[in-house]
C-alpha cells in the first residue's frame, strides 16, 4: 500500500459496516486519515477524576467515577423497574438511571466500590444531574492479578476522551483508532523539511501517535504544537497562493486626477476626514494605482465612516475613466446607500442633468423591484458609461446588466454574499476590476488572517467627531416585569423630547414558525435552548408587538412596522417617513441591522434579545446614537440570570468595543462556525487549531507560507505539501476560501 492510499482507505474496510456508518453519518469520518485527524478533546488521568459537580448540561460527557450506591426501585404498581446508581468522585455525586430490561446487566456489574468509565448525555431530573441509560466500561477485572494489571495500565497512561456522539462513545472510538493507528507511519508530511527542522517539530507520524496514545503530558504538548502548525500552515499556503494568483491578474490602474470629481467632492465636505479615514484612503488609492486588482477588506465599527472611504475610492475610479458598482445585501440598504451618496455628492451626482456639475457623474440605483422604465434607463446609463456609479442589490449580477468599463466593485457586508454572486459581478469588467469588501462586523486579527486571509485588511477604528455614546442595559422581563414597563416609559420620554425609537423583534408574525433571517430571508424560529429559559414559546413578533404597543404602552404615538416581506415600495415609504421624523416608533426585524441612518433615532428596544448573536446585537445597537443626542439600547430578555444567554447580553451591555465583543462571540461559537462549517456542507479543516487562542501560530504560519509561495508558487519542489493541499481543498472548500 503506498503512502497516500493508506490514509484514503475507507473505514468500512477496517471497522465493519455499523461502526463505519455511524462515524460517517454522525462524526463526518469516512477514511483512515479522517479518523487519525479526529483528535482527543481531553485526557483523563488516574486519580484525577472529573469534578461531577461541574458537568455541562445537555452535552455528551465521559466521566471516570466510583459506584457509591446502587438500588432497584419499583413503580407503576410493581410493573416497572428502575435501577438508580449513585457515582462519586470525591467532589460531587451523579445519578445514573436504567429502566426496564436494561437494568439486569448493570445491576450485576455496578456494585459499590467498582470504578468505571461512563458516557451519556447530562440531564436534570428532580433538580439533580443524571445520566439516563449511559454506556459504561468497567476499569477493573474479576481476577485479582488481572485487576492489578488493569489498574496499573490505567494508572500509567492518559486516557484519551474523544469528541463522541450518542451512537458511539469515546472508548469505542478509541478502539477504532487503535485499529488504524499503524497507518500513522504513512502520514504525508506537509511541512517543508527546512521549516520542520528549523522549528524543531516532532515528525508527523510521531505526533499522531503521541496525540492518540500519549505516555506523558509532554507528549500531548509536543503533538498539539506540531498538529496546530500543520493546520495553520496548510490553510495559510492555500490563502497565500490565492493572493499570489491575484497579483498575476491584469487590471487597469486607476490613479487620482487633479481637479477632478474627487477634489471637487473633498472641497465641499463640511467636515475634515478622521486620521483613520485618511490612512485607509491612502492604502486604497495605492492599491488602485497598481496594474493588478486590489483585494482589500475594509472593516470598521458601525458609523466609523466606511461609506465615505468607499465613495472616495469610487470617485477616484470615475475620475480615471472607469465605473464603480456597490453591491448591497438588501433593497432597503441599497436605497439607503443611494440616498446618502447622492446627498453627500449633491450636484456632483447629477452629471449631464440640468443644474448638475460639469465635473459630475450620474449615480444610479438598480434593484429587482424597480419599474420597467426606470430599470431600462439605469441599464442604458451603465452600458453607455453615462453613470459612473451604480448602487444595487443582486439585480446588478443579472445577465442583462452590461457596463461600459467596470473598474471597481465595492461589496457591502461581505458575509451576506455567496462566492458565485461576487464573481459574477467581477466578471462584468473587461479586465478584473478592483475589489473593496466592507464589513461593520469587527473581526479579530486571527479570524481576518484565516477567513479573509486572501484579502489585505484595513481597519477604521476611530469614530468620527459628533457620534454620541450609547448606554446599554439588560431588561429582565420575566424576573422584573416593572423594568419592561419602565423601558416603554423611556421610549415615550425620548419621543416627547423630539426623538424617535426602534423596537426590534426576531419574527415577523404572520406565521408562527418563521423568523426573519439575514437580508429579510425566512428561517425557522429557533426554539429556546433548555439551559436558557426553558420556555417553548415562539420568538416575539413585529406585527403582534406593534399591535400591543399601539393599544397599550405607546398609545397615541405613531407606530409603524418594517420587515423583509413587505412590498419594496411600502418598505421605502416607511423608511422615508421614519427618516423625515413623521414616524415616532419603528417596530422592525433585523432589516434595519446595517446601513439604516436616522440621526434623530436615539432609543432601541430589542425584544427577546437572547435570540440574537453578539455581533448582531452590536450591529443593531449601532443604529442609535448617530446624531448629537446620546443613544439608549435596552436588551429585553426572559432568560434566567445564571444562563449563558444572559451572560452574552451582559457582555454586550458592558462594552461598545466591537472588537472586544467579536472575541467574546468567537469564544462562545469557537472556530468551527468561523470557518463556515455549513458552507457547501464542508466541515472545517481545523481540528486542533483554535483561531481565538493561537494568534502567534497563525501569524508565524502566514509568514512562512508567504515565503514558500513566493519562492515556489506551484509548489513544484514540495510534492507532499501539494498532496495535502489537494486533499484539503476539494472544489467546495476552495471556493469557500475564495471569499475575497
Amino acid at each position: 500500500m503506498d503512502r497516500v492510499s493508506s490514509f484514503d482507505e475507507p473505514l468500512l474496510k477496517l471497522l465493519g459496516g455499523a461502526t463505519a456508518k455511524v462515524m460517517a453519518e454522525h462524526l463526518g469520518l469516512h477514511t483512515v486519515g479522517d479518523l487519525l485527524h479526529h483528535y482527543p478533546r481531553r485526557y483523563e488521568e488516574r486519580g484525577k477524576l472529573t469534578a461531577l459537580a461541574d458537568l455541562p448540561l445537555d452535552e455528551h460527557v465521559t466521566v471516570v467515577a466510583q459506584v457509591a450506591d446502587a438500588r432497584i426501585l419499583m413503580f407503576n404498581n410493581g410493573r416497572g423497574k428502575r435501577l438508580e446508581v449513585t457515582l462519586t468522585d470525591g467532589s460531587g455525586r451523579l445519578q445514573l438511571v436504567f429502566f426496564g430490561h436494561g437494568v439486569h446487566k448493570p445491576h450485576k456489574e455496578l456494585l459499590p466500590g467498582r470504578q468505571a468509565m461512563f458516557a451519556g448525555k447530562v440531564s436534570v431530573f428532580n433538580r439533580k444531574m443524571q445520566l439516563a441509560h449511559p454506556t459504561y466500561q468497567l476499569l477493573d477485572a474479576s481476577d485479582a492479578d488481572e485487576a492489578t494489571e488493569a489498574v496499573d495500565a490505567f494508572a500509567g497512561r492518559l486516557l484519551p476522551i474523544y469528541p463522541a456522539c450518542k451512537q458511539l462513545d469515546s472508548w469505542r472510538i478509541a478502539k477504532a483508532v487503535d485499529a488504524v493507528l499503524p497507518s500513522a507511519r504513512d502520514a504525508v508530511d506537509p511541512l517543508p523539511a527546512s521549516l520542520r527542522e528549523g522549528r524543531g517539530f516532532t515528525p508527523l507520524p510521531e505526533a499522531l501517535l503521541k496525540v492518540h496514545r500519549p505516555q506523558t503530558k509532554a507528549d500531548v504538548d509536543d503533538a498539539r504544537a506540531r498538529l496546530k502548525w500543520d493546520e495553520a500552515f496548510v490553510l495559510q499556503v492555500a490563502l497565500a497562493r490565492r493572493r499570489y494568483a491575484d497579483t498575476q491578474l491584469p487590471a487597469v490602474a486607476r490613479r487620482p486626477v487633479a481637479d477632478g470629481l474627487l477634489d471637487a467632492f473633498d472641497a465641499k465636505l463640511p467636515f475634515t476626514l478622521t486620521e483613520g479615514q485618511e490612512k485607509v484612503s491612502k492604502e486604497i488609492f495605492d492599491d488602485l494605482a497598481t496594474e493588478h486588482p486590489m483585494h482589500r477588506l475594509l472593516q470598521g465599527e458601525v458609523g466609523s465612516g466606511k461609506t465615505m472611504v468607499a465613495l472616495r475610492a469610487m470617485l477616484t475610479v470615475v475620475d480615471a475613466g472607469g465605473q464603480a458598482a456597490m453591491l448591497a445585501p438588501t433593497e432597503v440598504l441599497a436605497q439607503q446607500h443611494h440616498r446618502s451618496i447622492t446627498e453627500m455628492m449633491g450636484e456632483l451626482a447629477e452629471g449631464g442633468m440640468l443644474g448638475g456639475s460639469d465635473r459630475g457623474t450620474k449615480v444610479v440605483l438598480l434593484t429587482g423591484s424597480m419599474g420597467m422604465a426606470a430599470r431600462r434607463q439605469a441599464l442604458l446609463d451603465l452600458v453607455t458609461g453615462e453613470a459612473g456609479i451604480v448602487i444595487g442589490t443582486h439585480a446588478l449580477i443579472e445577465d442583462k446588466v452590461r457596463f461600459h468599463d467596470l473598474g471597481l466593485v465595492v461589496v457591502d457586508e461581505q458575509h451576506r454574499f455567496g462566492v458565485e454572486q461576487r464573481d459574477a459581478l467581477r466578471s462584468k469588467g473587461k479586465q478584473p476590476p478592483h475589489l473593496l469588501v466592507m464589513t461593520a462586523t469587527p473581526i479579530p486579527r486571527t479570524v481576518a488572517m484565516t477567513v479573509f486571509g486572501d484579502l489585505e485588511t484595513s481597519v477604521l477604528d476611530q469614530l468620527p467627531a459628533g457620534r454620541s455614546p450609547i448606554a446599554s442595559h439588560v431588561v429582565p422581563a420575566k424576573d422584573k416585569p416593572h423594568f419592561l414597563s419602565r423601558a416603554w416609559e423611556r421610549v415615550r420620554e425620548e419621543v416627547e423630547n423630539g426623538h424617535q425609537a426602534y423596537v426590534v423583534c426576531p419574527r415577523i408574525g404572520d406565521d408562527a414558525e418563521e423568523v426573519e433571517g439575514k437580508g429579510g430571508k425566512k428561517a425557522k424560529a429557533k426554539k429556546a435552548a433548555p439551559e436558557e429559559d426553558g420556555d417553548k414559546r415562539p420568538p416575539l413578533a413585529v406585527l403582534e408587538i406593534a399591535d400591543e404597543l399601539r393599544k397599550g404602552a405607546l398609545a397615541g404615538l405613531s407606530v409603524e412596522v418594517l420587515h423583509g416581506r413587505m412590498h419594496p415600495d411600502d418598505k421605502d415609504d416607511v423608511m422615508r417617513r421614519f427618516a423625515a421624523g413623521d414616524v415616532d416608533v419603528l417596530v422592525a426585524t433585523t432589516v434595519i441591522e446595517v446601513g439604516v441612518n436616522v440621526p434623530n433615532a436615539t432609543a432601541m428596544v430589542i425584544m427577546d434579545a437572547d435570540r440574537f448573536g453578539v455581533s448582531q446585537l452590536h450591529q443593531l445597537r449601532g443604529r442609535v446614537g448617530r446624531g448629537s443626542a446620546p443613544g439608549l439600547c435596552l436588551l429585553v430578555s426572559e432568560a434566567h440570570e445564571a444562563s449563558p444567554a444572559r451572560a452574552r447580553l451582559s457582555a454586550v451591555a458592558a462594552t461598545l468595543d466591537g472588537f472586544e465583543l467579536s472575541r467574546i462571540d468567537l469564544e462562545q461559537r469557537r472556530e468551527g462556525d468561523v470557518l463556515g462549517q455549513a458552507q457547501s456542507g464542508v466541515r472545517s479543516s481545523l481540528r486542533m487549531l483554535t483561531v481565538i487562542d493561537d494568534e502567534e501560530v497563525i501569524a508565524a504560519a502566514r509568514e512562512e507560507a508567504v515565503a514558500v509561495v513566493a519562492a515556489d508558487p506551484e509548489l513544484e519542489h514540495l510534492p507532499e505539501l501539494r498532496t495535502v493541499l489537494a486533499a484539503l481543498l476539494d472544489k467546495d472548500r476552495e471556493e469557500y476560501l475564495d471569499k475575497g
